[in-house]
């Protein structure tokens, strides 16, 4: 997969953190693009666990957890907005859950508590990921990033979100650019 140069659609790609980034909420971070459009853009951080657990989420909730092996799941953190609010990153499924945003060309996020529900009972999506809160920017605002070097665009793959381990997703999505983290500067050079 080749980074992508054109930041006009940035749905399902990755977002890396550069080195420089000085907003320690988002400081070597990987953000999994859900949504991009003049109005602006949404995303989830993929790498950042939190000390909640699928069990607690769904206590919290009030919703009963059927599956016991899934109790001990890790939620993360998505990002610094809407922080007490679920979202779910799945594969693509033929179930209509009551909020679901298609992502163009890659996953589902939904942010309805019925996938919650199909979770517990076994018939939800295999592959899912859980987090509270999101990662957003106003129209402009994340090219103007992009521009300044603030974050490297790759196509996304699936695989790291659901098959990666959290502390190597990173690099795992610097591979996908045939680039490796020790390889990057947190200085730019303009011509």
């Amino acid at each position: 997969m080749n980074p992508r140069s054109d930041a006009s659609n940035l749905s399902n790609q990755f977002l890396i953190a550069m080195p420089g980034m000085v907003d320690s909420s988002f400081a070597g971070s990987v953000i999994y693009v859900c949504e991009h459009s003049a109005r602006g853009a949404l995303g989830l951080v993929i790498n950042r666990p939190t000390d909640i657990v699928l069990k607690d989420l769904f206590d919290r909730i009030e919703l009963p957890l059927e599956q016991p092996e899934l109790a001990a799941r890790t939620v993360y953190y998505g990002g610094p907005v809407q922080t007490e609010r679920g979202f779910v990153l799945h594969d693509p499924t033929d179930r209509a859950y009551a909020s679901t945003l298609q992502v163009a060309g890659g996953l589902q996020m939904t942010t309805s508590k019925d996938v919650l529900e199909h979770i517990s009972a076994s018939d939800g999506p295999k592959r899912f990921f859980v987090a509270l809160g999101y990662s957003g920017w106003s129209a402009g605002q994340l090219e103007d990033e992009i521009s300044r070097n603030g974050w490297l665009t790759v196509e996304a793959d699936s695989n790291i979100v659901f098959e990666v381990a959290v502390e190597q997703r990173f690099d795992a999505a610097m591979s996908l650019m045939g680039i490796s983290a020790m390889s990057l500067s947190n200085t730019a050079g303009h011509a």
